[in-house]
């Protein structure tokens, strides 16, 4: 081996390659820039896409909506199958004695 090689110095720019050409540096480069494009395409499909605008209305619609609902007893025979599924389903089933086993 020859010492003299080791003991001199290397000469960083001979060694090192641009900044560009390392991976790790796009690879944190990436992450900001996605965000950017992100929030860029966030932007524009917020003014192209706006969300529609409640009626001017409304409350007259909603009066004529509850006009056409069941009234009374028949809204209430209307849901009486949905309200005994909550009901079974929101309570635990009845406790019921273990059977004794047969020994057959």
């Amino acid at each position: 081996m020859n010492i003299a090689a080791l003991a001199k110095p290397a000469d960083p720019a001979k060694d090192a390659a641009p900044w560009w050409r390392h991976g790790h540096v796009w690879l944190v480069i990436a992450g900001p820039a996605v965000v950017v494009v992100a929030s860029i395409v966030t932007v524009i499909m917020a003014v192209r896409l706006p969300d529609p605008v409640v009626a001017e209305d409304y409350y007259r619609r909603g009066i004529e909506i509850n006009k056409t609902l069941p009234a009374g007893d028949t809204a209430a025979k209307a849901l009486m199958p949905a309200l005994q599924a909550r009901n079974h389903a929101a309570s635990p089933a009845p406790a019921t004695a273990p059977q004794p086993h047969s020994g057959r």
